[in-house]
C-alpha cells in the first residue's frame, strides 16, 4: 500500500494517539474524562478503525495537552524545515471545512500554524479551551468569519484580525454565502503537575 493509503494513515494517527497517552500515563478513561469524547470512539480511533472528524481530533489533541499537527505529523529536529506545496498535513471535516497545517512539529515545541477554510453557511463548531497560558492569533484573509469566544460573538471580515487566550471555548462559523479563509497561529500552554507539599519538600531537604 502506498504511505498516503488512508488506512496506514488512520493506522499511524492511532499509535500516535495511544503513544501520547501512554506518554502523559493516562488511561483510555482519563483521557475520555479530559477530551469529553466516548471511551468507544477514542478506542476505535487508537486501533485506526475509524477516522474522527476535525473537531473531535481536536478535544482529543487538548486533552492529551497537544496540537493536532503533532498528532498527524513527524517531529522534526533541523534548524531549518521547508513544507512544500502539498507537503503539509491536511484535516478535512466531512461538513467541508479543511484546517491545513503550515508550520512543522518540533521538539518541545506546542505551536501550530493554520491555514483554515470554511465554505458558506457551515459550522465548524465548538472547540475546547486549552490548558492555562494557551494563546491565538487569527488574521482574516478572504469572507466572513464568526468568532464565539465563551459566548461572546465577533463577527470579523477581510484584513481582520485578533488575539485571545486560547484558555476558553472558541467557536468558528461562517454566516455568508462565499467561503472564508483564515490564519491561525497557536501557542499551547501547559498543565502544571500538582505542587508537592512543604512537608515533602522539607523532608527531601533532610536527606540531602
Amino acid at each position: 500500500m502506498s504511505p498516503d493509503d488512508p488506512k496506514l494513515r488512520m493506522q499511524a494517527l492511532g499509535r500516535q494517539v495511544r503513544d501520547t497517552r501512554a506518554q502523559r500515563r493516562l488511561s483510555l478513561e482519563a483521557l475520555a474524562t479530559r477530551a469529553g469524547v466516548s471511551r468507544s470512539m477514542l478506542s476505535e480511533v487508537e486501533r485506526g478503525a475509524k477516522v474522527p472528524t476535525v473537531l473531535v481530533l481536536d478535544r482529543i489533541a487538548t486533552g492529551l495537552d497537544t496540537s493536532i499537527a503533532r498528532l498527524l505529523g513527524e517531529e522534526r529536529a533541523a534548524r531549518v524545515v521547508v513544507l512544500r506545496r502539498g507537503e503539509h498535513d491536511t484535516a478535512l471535516d466531512p461538513s467541508g471545512w479543511e484546517r491545513r497545517i503550515l508550520s512543522p512539529v518540533l521538539p518541545g515545541v506546542e505551536f501550530e500554524l493554520m491555514r483554515t477554510s470554511i465554505p458558506g453557511g457551515v459550522d465548524a463548531g465548538e472547540f475546547s479551551a486549552h490548558a492555562p497560558g494557551s494563546r491565538e492569533y487569527l488574521a482574516m484573509e478572504r469572507g466572513r468569519l464568526r468568532l464565539t469566544l465563551d459566548g461572546v460573538e465577533h463577527v470579523l471580515r477581510a484584513g481582520d484580525s485578533v488575539y485571545y487566550a486560547g484558555d476558553c471555548r472558541h467557536a468558528f462559523a461562517n454566516p455568508g454565502d462565499e467561503p472564508c479563509v483564515y490564519y491561525l497561529a497557536m501557542e499551547l500552554g501547559r498543565h502544571r503537575a500538582p505542587a508537592r507539599s512543604p512537608r515533602r519538600r522539607t523532608l527531601q531537604r533532610r536527606r540531602s
